[in-house]
């Protein structure tokens, strides 16, 4: 029996890497990492592939549960299927040998973009990047997080939450804190339910704001003063 199960998990963990080790269905999944849903013409669009084998593509995703869809009238969106898988293309995309993701910058404007992208970005629904790099350590430091035995949020921490009227919506399937390998950084950020309550809070707040329609954030002023005041973190204008 034993036996019966490892082969099936191993089944099981060679179909989810196989729906991954197709260039075109990762640079789906890293888009689809602004949390957003996309339609499948723009997916091709982004990957640079035809309409008809975007919808091939999209189709193995959702069959594979990496991706959900949804329809509205004749039109198919499609989005990560929950954070979990969000954090697993992370930090997959952390693995990657230095330099493969994302491509090399064929351009100011592109080479810009990666800039932006590695000093702040949101990561599904939570802050990644240089950013939230920094604030996870900062919370580290000062006992807001212990990692004694696991992760998790200290009494302090929650304090400080409450001060910065951050609300953490329980979710019995998303743990409250996790360390989220950073593709950057190659560093953890803080994701679960209280990295995604944070970036809510920060985005709503306008400590951070987005920088068109990329993933990519930039530090406001205000946010600067609060991760200044707040964690003894220093931020650089974007």
């Amino acid at each position: 029996m034993a036996k019966r199960d490892t082969a099936d998990g191993a089944a099981e963990l060679a179909a989810v890497a196989g729906l991954l080790a197709d260039g075109t269905r990762a640079a789906f999944c890293l888009a689809l990492l602004d949390g957003r849903a996309w339609t499948a013409g723009e997916l091709a669009r982004h990957a640079g592939v035809a309409a008809a084998t975007a919808t091939e593509h999209l189709n193995l995703l959702v069959g594979g549960r990496l991706l959900a869809e949804e329809r509205q009238g004749r039109h198919r969106y499609v989005r990560l299927a929950d954070p979990q898988v969000a954090e697993l293309i992370e930090q997959l995309a952390a693995l990657a040998p230095p330099g493969t993701v994302p491509p090399a910058a064929r351009s100011l404007s592109a080479a810009g973009r990666r800039s932006a992208l590695a000093r702040g970005r949101t990561c599904y629904d939570h802050l990644a990047g240089t950013v939230g790099v920094a604030i996870y350590d900062a919370m580290s430091e000062r006992g807001l997080l212990d990692q004694h035995g696991g992760l998790r949020l200290t009494g302090q921490g929650d304090a400080w939450l409450a001060e910065l009227g951050v609300t953490v919506r329980p979710d019995g399937r998303r743990p409250a804190v996790l360390a989220c390998l950073d593709w950057t950084e190659r560093r953890p950020h803080l994701a679960g339910a209280v990295g995604a309550a944070l970036c809510h809070r920060a985005l709503e707040a306008g400590w951070v704001t987005r920088i068109g329609s990329s993933r990519a954030v930039a530090v406001t002023a205000a946010g600067r003063e609060v991760l200044r005041e707040r964690l003894g973190v220093t931020a650089e204008p974007a």
